[in-house]
């Protein structure tokens, strides 16, 4: 099932000019990423996936970054990730960690980032286009084996081989503009492009209304990574959230 909100002509980018898919989970790094996409003059289709996860309220923040950032049009599609099981975002049974753990933590998402640029390869192939934009970081990134420059790398080869557009000629590009960057450069870069980090959601287990617990690792790597960069951090927290 998706669902879909066309903006042509509110801001979607110049007719004509360079467009792309931009995969946007309504978090800080996707977000950053439309936002550098927009920079540099694509016209940018925004595809969210409710996969099932906990923190529901990222895909409501996902389409509020869509609007501001003039997204040409933004697609939800869902999927039940949830019925495969196995990480602390898509079953309620597996507690988020609230301390540091070592390793691949469990709120690693099996093959989460494979999937989601599957369907936004199929997206771009069905628009005729040939860019696809994905906010993944390997510097701050929480240890997940799917944000790493090896894995963009073979998805882009696959995304060359396994469709039609591929086999007739035309070449994929998986930009990955953050893949290097610190979260503190993540924020800089965003902050240069006038996005507005109060519309984003990154907390694991954010309440209803997107208030963030504070204690989650993405919690952590986002409060650090707005001390680092000098910004004041506009998250809201939950009542209960450590100061």
């Amino acid at each position: 099932m998706s669902r879909a909100t066309d903006r042509t002509g509110q801001g979607g980018g110049t007719e004509g000019g360079r467009a792309a898919v931009v995969l946007l989970s309504g978090g800080l790094d996707s977000a950053t990423c439309l936002a550098l996409a927009r920079a540099a003059g694509y016209r940018c289709h925004a595809l969210s996936v409710d996969y099932g996860q906990r923190h529901r309220a990222e895909l409501e923040a996902a389409g509020r970054v869509a609007a501001a950032l003039g997204a040409a049009s933004h697609r939800v599609i869902r999927i039940d990730l949830g019925a495969i099981g196995g990480s602390a975002l898509t079953d309620s049974s597996i507690p988020v960690p609230e301390t540091p753990t070592e390793g691949i933590p469990v709120t690693y998402v099996p093959a989460r980032n494979t999937t989601l640029l599957a369907l936004s390869l199929a997206l771009t192939e069905a628009l005729d286009l040939d860019e696809i934009f994905i906010g993944v970081n390997a510097v701050d990134y929480s240890g997940y084996p799917d944000c790493r420059p090896e894995f963009i790398a073979a998805f882009e080869n696959l995304a060359n081989l396994a469709t039609r557009a591929g086999a007739e000629g035309r070449r994929f590009r998986i930009r990955a503009p953050l893949l290097t960057m610190t979260k503190a450069e993540i924020i800089g870069v965003g902050t240069a492009c006038r996005l507005d980090y109060s519309l984003t959601v990154s907390c694991y287990q954010a309440d209803a209304e997107g208030r963030a617990c504070g204690v989650c690792d993405s919690c952590r790597i986002r409060r650090a990574g707005f001390e680092a960069a000098g910004v004041p951090d506009p998250t809201r927290y939950r009542p209960d959230a450590p100061a």
